[in-house]
């Protein structure tokens, strides 16, 4: 394809700014879905579904996974940590070693189990992708939504390097005609979701992808740039007739994005619901905490004491 010569406009990256979460605005949002039947229903579906997962995925862990070789573990770490916890015996070592692949493990399984349980209770789909093909670079799409929306989701924040950020910045441009074509859509919003995280401690390579689709897109005869990623998280190009937008959206934005205001917390309660054993005595929620900031996060010293919902209990 031909390429035109153009003046590019720099793309200053956006300021960071503060993301804040306040109890208050959650028990507000715990009390608005204990009295929707339909957040309830999709509370207690999800619930399930993440339970059967996670149970079928524990326990296959030890038998596939305990074998040295697969541990990757870096050996100086090994004996500081030995140095510091005082080891003396490899049973030790290995006590301390298993819960850090299972962890490892968990990561990798968990952003694909939460996409494919999630996805389709919000009216969206997950997309089977295979590598090298239009499809690679999503994970779902929305059917019936105008403008189309699609996304590609990544489990934190800092998931990218720069030839990957170059790599969906190309896929944008090559497979935007294709993604709209399934649909006959004139409008594509693909959306680089991030499921936890923030903005804030982003490394910025997720914004890369928008600086890189607009530069790349100067380049083109077929495109052009209508909105500029400067200082802001979404850009805008013309690919022929197609318009397209690219929206990065880290932690809430992505939920916000997905469900509306309460999704996040229609997500963390059923997990919750799935995963959390409720402690049995005051002295175990009261037990002493490393992490000096854990007790102020989780007071509930001003919930009220009236204060419960049916779908979580105090």
């Amino acid at each position: 394809m031909a390429t035109k010569r153009s003046s590019r406009v720099r793309q200053p990256i956006p300021a960071p700014q503060s993301t804040v979460l306040r109890k208050s605005d959650y028990l507000t949002k715990l009390a608005e879905i204990d009295g929707s039947n339909d957040a309830k229903d999709r509370i207690l579906a999800m619930e399930i579904q993440f339970r059967g997962r996670i149970q079928t995925h524990a326990l296959g862990l030890p038998a596939t996974d305990a074998l040295f070789k697969k541990f990757n573990t870096n050996p100086f770490v090994l004996l500081i940590h030995a140095f510091k916890s005082q080891v003396s015996t490899v049973n030790e070592l290995e006590r301390d070693i298993l819960p850090a692949k299972l962890f490892s493990s968990y990561e990798t399984s968990a952003g694909r189990m939460v996409e494919e349980i999630v996805l389709p209770h919000y009216g969206w789909e997950c997309v089977p992708s295979g590598m090298l093909t239009a499809g690679s670079a999503l994970d779902g799409r929305k059917p019936g939504s105008t403008p189309y929306e699609i996304a590609t989701l990544k489990s934190g924040p800092r998931c990218l390097n720069d030839e990957m950020s170059a790599d969906f910045a190309e896929s944008i441009l090559n497979y935007s005609a294709s993604w709209a074509g399934i649909v006959e859509a004139q409008e594509v919003d693909f959306t680089y979701g991030v499921l936890y995280g923030t903005p804030n401690i982003s490394n910025k390579k997720d914004w890369h992808i928008l600086r890189m689709l607009a530069e790349k897109c100067h380049d083109r005869d077929d495109c052009s740039v209508v909105t500029h990623p400067a200082e802001q998280w979404t850009t805008k190009v013309k690919i022929g007739d197609l318009g397209v937008s690219a929206t990065v959206r880290i932690g809430l934005g992505w939920w916000e994005h997905l469900g509306g205001p309460n999704c996040l917390t229609e997500v963390l309660v059923a997990m919750i619901r799935a995963c959390v054993a409720v402690p049995t005595t005051q002295q175990e929620i009261l037990q002493p905490m490393a992490i000096r900031d854990l007790p102020s996060i989780i007071s509930t010293a001003e919930v009220p004491v009236a204060f419960n919902v049916a779908i979580l209990q105090r």
